[in-house]
């Protein structure tokens, strides 16, 4: 069986050894400058943070890799597409103005933004690659027209996926609105009636408008309307909302992964996990709930599918920390050892999307861990 190298950094710093350098030498001693970078245009694929949360990588380590990119005789510019669901990043001009807002701006980190699918979020490109699950993904022009593609990944819970690492940036990250709404087309919620309290907050929040609490204050959903963006999910604190069996965890993550593959098609591709403020849930929401675990460390290669392996399994091995989401759910619990992510999301499926990622050649999950 292949075995992929994923190498790591802890986060202990010198006044000579800063967190930027020593991500810089990670990314060197993996093997980045093995790929011919002049004049090529590169992706680098970032999640910029929704305003309001506070858990995305800082715009520091953008900043560093930038610069060495542009050694190398690289054109880097920092992207991501915009969201399915209302917010601050739902159409370029906000998307923009959100990631300015959170330091990623050509004096901060070093380079333009482009907002890969557009301003409406209708600029992408269709990538046959015959998938399973997806025949064609919709990848947003910018991301698809690069040469090369540079992930970097805030490793963290997500609702819907398990946890959100390399694939899930990758995947639905660069994906159009037409892509995400493929993505989740199949993935309708249901609700809970039992346990629905009323508080109207997934109604406040869902950007289809098919949501409502009627005057039995329970919560019902309009499916002619419902896209399965899995928003109100996230947001229910009372389990009233949760995904309905006409699609899984499982599935999703598989799209995902495929989607991942048309990102990266025929073009040189490295990646880097920050396993720092490893939060509950997504950047995409308005607010990151405290970190699980400590943070870790940073990890690089280029199999996307080692790294997050590598990843899911130091959080998994990871101790919980004290007023998290974790201690408050499982109080008298040692949870060292044990699947973090499914405690927190337990309809989740996360070593789906892995499994298919190998099943497809987007990587293995072998790997052999060096500490840089």
């Amino acid at each position: 069986m292949n075995v992929s190298k994923v190498y790591f950094t802890n986060l202990r710093t010198t006044p000579s050894n800063s967190l930027p350098t020593k991500m810089e030498r990670l990314v060197k001693r993996a093997g980045i400058e093995e790929i011919d970078f002049r004049n090529q245009y590169v992706a680098v694929k970032i999640h910029f943070g929704e305003p309001g949360n506070l858990a995305y990588i800082r715009p520091n380590y953008a900043a560093r890799l930038v610069t060495l990119l542009r050694t190398l005789g690289a054109k880097p510019f920092l992207t991501d597409s915009n969201t399915l669901y209302s917010g601050g990043r739902s159409n370029a001009v906000d998307h923009l103005q959100s990631a300015m807002e959170n330091g990623f701006n050509p004096i901060s980190a070093k380079c333009n933004v482009i907002i890969a699918d557009g301003v409406k979020g209708t600029d992408c490109r269709e990538v046959f690659i015959d998938g399973e699950y997806c025949k064609a993904p919709k990848i947003g022009a910018a991301i698809a027209d690069a040469d090369i593609v540079v992930s970097m990944n805030h490793f963290k819970g997500h609702e819907q996926s398990g946890f959100g690492g390399a694939l899930k940036n990758l995947g639905m990250g660069s994906a159009s609105v037409a892509g995400k709404l493929e993505l989740h087309s199949a993935s309708q919620p249901v609700t809970d009636p039992e346990l629905c309290t009323g508080c109207k907050v997934c109604e406040k929040y869902c950007a289809h408008n098919a949501i409502h609490v009627g005057k039995d204050r329970k919560a019902s959903i309009d499916y002619e309307q419902c896209v399965g963006c899995g928003q109100c999910v996230a947001l229910c604190q009372y389990e009233g909302v949760v995904m309905g069996e006409g699609d899984t965890s499982e599935r999703l993550n598989c799209k995902i992964a495929e989607y991942a593959k048309a990102v990266l098609a025929d073009k040189p591709n490295f990646h880097i996990n920050f396993i720092m403020n490893v939060s509950p849930e997504c950047d995409c929401w308005n607010h990151n709930d405290a970190a699980i675990i400590p943070d870790l460390g940073i990890l690089a290669s280029s199999d996307p599918v080692a790294l997050d392996q590598a990843s899911a399994d130091m959080v998994t091995a990871a101790p919980a920390l004290n007023g998290s989401i974790l201690s408050e759910k499982y109080p008298h619990e040692h949870l060292q050892g044990k699947d973090k992510f499914r405690l927190m999301h337990p309809d989740t499926h996360w070593q789906a999307g892995l499994e298919h990622g190998e099943k497809i050649g987007l990587g293995v999950r072998k790997y052999e861990l060096i500490t840089v």
